[in-house]
């Protein structure tokens, strides 16, 4: 569960993705070298990127710590790893 900075902070940087997507799509429109517009791509994964480990971080540190304490151990180190596998894809 992302705490209230946390959550401040993921707003504050898709709120900014947003903004590099329609950039994005105004690239496109414009018939922009597709070299530049890529790299903006990159860009918008690389912050997206970041959103998941900001959430990832706080998912394992409270989420996962409390599963664990309760005894669900296996279930919860299952659902992180299949999590991760699919981050990494």
């Amino acid at each position: 569960m992302l705490n209230e900075t946390e959550q401040a902070d993921i707003k504050k940087r898709l709120k900014r993705i947003g903004g590099q997507i329609n950039g994005i799509e105004k690239m496109v429109d414009e018939r922009r070298y597709c070299v530049d517009v890529l790299q903006q791509i990159m860009a918008a994964r690389a912050a997206l990127n970041q959103v998941a480990l900001i959430m990832l971080e706080s998912h394992t540190k409270s989420c996962v710590v409390t599963a664990i304490k309760e005894n669900r151990t296996d279930e919860t180190i299952d659902e992180l790893i299949s999590v991760l596998s699919k981050f990494t894809r």
